[in-house]
């Protein structure tokens, strides 16, 4: 995979590896995809868009939405881990990234069961799908850095912004989901609109603090697949948003304030 001299300043050269290659075209393809299908109404069957945009399946095997997020984050935090585990002696961007990695899903797995409540189903599919996503970038992305231990690095060291990006978003994250985690009691299955915070100001911005981090890890690794599977990440979590906004125009018609964006304030 060829890249342009002008980002080698940035980059690791890539790695003689056709599955990273093969990952990083799939990854951001599949991604970019995905987010597609959310604007055309084709979700991803999880949370508020099970059974939307979708013919009802009622043999449909279903997982509750706590065992499907535990199921969706779990292998990818115990790929993170056992990388630390497995190689102690590696250097220090190696180091901050698997680390990064398995702080980001610790996280997702202590949030789904402390923090969130749920109301719902998530498609045994769409489980699968999100899961192997999880895992097998997790792992692309901690074997990339590995096999780009003997490369020159990159002109220019961007693991040290990369940190403080992470912990934007990881920080920023979580206060926007404890947001949402308050807006119901316990038992309480109805959906409200979110309140505080930047939730007055785009729809999801949990999601853009999600990308934060994933550019701070990418910035962290410096290696192409990395960045590649961050953009497929954004172009995502954009359609994910846009098709959100509109779920709450249509749920909650003119009481949804209609100044609030799906992604970027004042824009989209």
């Amino acid at each position: 995979m060829a890249i342009p001299s002008i980002f080698l300043n940035f980059l690791f050269p890539p790695p003689q590896s056709l599955f990273v290659t093969t990952m990083s075209v799939i990854g951001i393809s599949s991604l970019a995809n995905a987010g597609y299908m959310e604007i055309k109404g084709k979700h991803m069957q999880y949370s508020k868009f099970l059974n939307e945009g979708v013919a009802k399946k009622e043999n449909g095997v279903k997982l509750s939405s706590r065992n499907g997020m535990l199921l969706a984050y779990t292998p990818a935090f115990v790929v993170g881990l056992s990388s630390l585990l497995a190689f102690p002696d590696q250097d220090l961007r190696f180091l901050l990234l698997a680390s990064s990695l398995t702080v980001h899903f610790l996280k997702r797995v202590l949030e789904v069961l402390f923090l969130h409540k749920y109301s719902g189903s998530m498609g045994l599919e769409s489980a699968v799908v999100i899961t192997s996503s999880y895992t097998i970038s997790t792992a692309t992305m901690i074997y990339a850095q590995y096999l780009s231990r003997d490369l020159p690095n990159p002109p220019i060291d961007l693991k040290y912004v990369g940190v403080g990006m992470f912990l934007i978003g990881i920080v920023g994250n979580f206060y926007h989901h404890n947001i949402l985690a308050n807006l119901r009691k316990e038992g309480d299955k109805e959906y409200k609109i979110p309140q505080g915070g930047l939730f007055d100001l785009i729809i999801c911005p949990h999601y853009v603090f999600e990308i934060f981090g994933y550019v701070g890890m990418s910035c962290i690794s410096q290696t192409p697949y990395a960045f590649a599977f961050t953009l497929g990440t954004i172009f995502y979590l954009m359609g994910r948003s846009y098709a959100t906004r509109e779920w709450y125009i249509s749920k909650f018609g003119d009481k949804f304030p209609k100044d609030i964006k799906a992604f970027i304030p004042y824009v989209f």
